[in-house]
């Protein structure tokens, strides 16, 4: 039984106050033709708690689970092993049913697991400092690209080609209130990132450069030309990692001197769950934190000298002088981000270093053999775990062929860049750890079959 507190007495006051006279009256903005004039079509009045659930059950049914069939997909969502301690740690209930300290020093242990996963953040992305934690990617890239306007006080953002479309696109959005510039394009089917294109580009007007690392195909590049670019222009670098688990191979953004830092940290601790709840990675230098949005925890001690945790910063509204805000991003994702701290935790650096040499040897091993696929080829011939290639001819139907066959083959550019005929026949590929030599066999050979 539904719990409604009001009385028809209590809705008439509200009403009259309002001016209303009634309800109806407060949806006069929305169009006829979209409002219901009865119950949702096909939707019954009511079922059975045991009919609910078969009809559930048959829904998810439907899908195609990732651990059932060889998986490949990745473009900013990636499916590595998360052990179950993870899982079992954060449903404890101190952490489970934790929320935004809004009173901080008293939640000490939620404090002290923040400060534990900035100092990993930070020494992950090669940054001086790192936040306690963004929604997600996206949102984190956003919000970079607004601190660099309140660093730089200009307002042209030049955006890598090979920066994700789903960041871009959040990015545009954005931009449409703020009234930054977003210098944007779409990438080529090319072995090498756009990293003379963007230094081109850079001049008096430009705020920021934003690359991702590796990006959308795969691609890695050495950044530190770019940064230097840059800062010749007193323009700042921020690196976009959607794949955090490269960093136990490759360079990290801040070694090569990009400014800020941003990415997803879905990676580690965190499943791929229908596309979230996600975690966003943000870290800068410590020249730039006072215009960080977010939230950043530190360590002290307390009268008697003990160790403690403490709130050092934070730039929402709601604590400080409204003009003097950076963000109005506070709650971060403590749940996804206490997983990630977790699972870094237990992996240590020689772990995630191993994990990293892992996903490079297979992907390694399964370019190799995709390439030797009649009518493939591969388009990037370095890269982390992650590559694209060139099918030849319309990706889209090819990935739906292969679905059909029970076997998830990747992302098609055609699908992320829809009307981009150059892209069509791309195909994203991700290879991870929990892929075996029979997914990239059975893939190898799926290809084979639809390509005849």
């Amino acid at each position: 039984m539904r719990y409604l507190p009001l009385t028809d007495h209590d809705r008439r006051d509200m009403l009259s106050v309002i001016g209303a006279a009634s309800i109806d009256d407060l949806f006069v903005d929305v169009p006829e033709a979209a409002r219901l004039d009865g119950p949702v079509h096909g939707l019954p009045n009511h079922a059975s708690e045991l009919s609910v659930e078969r009809h559930m059950t048959a829904l998810a049914r439907q899908n195609t689970v990732a651990g059932e069939v060889p998986f490949f997909l990745g473009a900013g969502a990636y499916r590595h092993h998360v052990p179950a301690s993870v899982d079992h740690l954060i449903q404890r209930g101190e952490f489970l049913t934790a929320y935004t300290p809004y009173q901080p020093e008293i939640a000490q242990g939620t404090l002290q697991m923040l400060f534990e996963f900035q100092t990993q953040v930070a020494r992950l992305l090669g940054t001086d400092v790192a936040n306690a934690s963004m929604y997600d990617g996206s949102t984190a890239c956003w919000e970079a690209i607004g601190m660099a306007r309140r660093i730089t006080k200009r307002g042209k953002a030049i955006l890598s080609a090979g920066l994700h479309p789903h960041y871009v696109s959040v990015a545009k959005t954005m931009a449409k209130y703020t009234g930054d510039v977003l210098d944007t394009t779409s990438p080529w089917l090319v072995p090498d990132m756009d990293v003379d294109r963007l230094i081109e580009k850079i001049d008096g007007d430009t705020s920021c450069v934003v690359v991702q690392y590796p990006d959308i195909l795969g691609r890695i590049a050495d950044l530190k030309p770019l940064a230097d670019a840059c800062h010749a222009n007193k323009a700042l670098l921020i690196a976009v990692v959607t794949e955090p688990v490269a960093l136990g191979a490759i360079r990290s953004p801040g070694e090569m001197d990009a400014d800020i830092v941003v990415g997803e940290g879905q990676s580690l601790g965190v499943g791929l769950q229908f596309g979230g709840p996600y975690v966003g990675l943000f870290g800068c230098k410590e020249k730039y934190v006072r215009q960080m949005p977010g939230r950043l925890c530190g360590e002290t001690v307390d009268a008697d000298g003990r160790r403690g945790f403490v709130l050092t910063l934070s730039t929402r509204e709601q604590h400080i002088r409204r003009e003097k805000a950076t963000s109005n991003i506070c709650t971060n994702s403590g749940l996804c981000a206490l997983a990630f701290s977790i699972h870094m935790t237990l992996l240590g650096e020689a772990g995630l270093r191993q994990l990293a040499a892992t996903n490079h040897a297979n992907a390694v091993a399964a370019a190799e053999r995709l390439a030797k696929v009649p009518g493939v080829s591969l388009v990037n011939d370095a890269f982390f775990n992650e590559f694209t290639l060139d099918l030849g001819q319309e990706a889209r139907p090819i990935v739906r062929a292969l679905a059909d066959k029970g076997v998830l083959a990747g992302v098609s550019l055609g699908r992320l860049y829809p009307g981009e005929a150059e892209l069509a026949n791309g195909l994203v590929v991700a290879v991870t750890e929990t892929v075996t030599q029979e997914d990239v066999e059975a893939l190898a050979t799926a290809i084979e079959e639809v390509l005849a």
